[in-house]
């Protein structure tokens, strides 16, 4: 039976951060962005609470943002935080960013009315902590989103991916070896399955398309 609980990944921090901001900067990627910002975000409120857990380079927060909603963001990365910020602030629109764990959220109970991970969760030292972290901060009725890569991607699918992204042939390349290796630390179906069973959240919905798993969780309404 595969293993749940791994190392905590290190922070990316400095020169490799602000590399992978750049490569994560295209735009099909940015297109990308723009429509699962639409998509994540169907059926919320005006004005509602979104946390992005680990947004990275704030792409995704920044677009959440200029749909309307009130969204933080928060990263192990100080690196992160720094370019998020200046994204938003570039951006026209707020987006608070703050350092810290996903395993201990520094946020109230109830915060929140929709959770995003995206592309981060593999590396969470603690992933049933995150969840239960997650549904912690969210509002009954609200839910969290996690997308990531999956275990069960197969190398014909890591580069049809690479070649939607628009980087230069030597970034691509770049891109390419650590997709790989990242694929070792990712869930697989099965593996997320049990991860929410063993989280305040006890289900989930997941689906799979190319590269990716996105998982989706629910605190119930009383």
């Amino acid at each position: 039976m595969e293993k749940i609980t791994q190392k905590q990944a290190p922070g990316m921090e400095g020169a490799m951060a602000r590399w992978y901001a750049r490569q994560r900067a295209s735009a099909p990627q940015l297109a990308a962005v723009r429509r699962f910002a639409a998509e994540v975000t169907t059926g919320l409120p005006a004005g509602a609470a979104v946390l992005e857990v680990a947004p990275g380079p704030g792409h995704l927060a920044v677009e959440m943002a200029r749909l309307g909603f009130a969204v933080t963001g928060l990263d192990l990365s100080r690196t992160f935080v720094e370019i998020a910020t200046g994204n938003a602030r570039r951006a026209g629109v707020r987006v608070d960013v703050l350092h810290g764990d996903a395993a201990g959220l520094p946020f109230p109970d109830r915060s929140f009315d929709l959770v995003v991970c995206q592309a981060a969760f593999k590396n969470f030292g603690r992933p049933v902590r995150a969840l239960d972290e997650m549904h912690r901060v969210l509002r009954p009725g609200g839910r969290a989103v996690i997308h990531d890569m999956s275990r069960e991607a197969t190398r014909a699918a890591v580069d049809e991916e690479i070649r939607g992204m628009g980087l230069t042939p030597l970034n691509a390349l770049m891109t390419k070896v650590p997709l790989l290796a990242l694929r070792r630390r990712a869930y697989s179906r099965d593996l997320f399955a049990r991860l929410a069973a063993e989280s305040a959240f006890r289900t989930c919905e997941i689906r799979t398309e190319g590269i990716s798993v996105e998982v989706r969780l629910t605190r119930p309404a009383p």
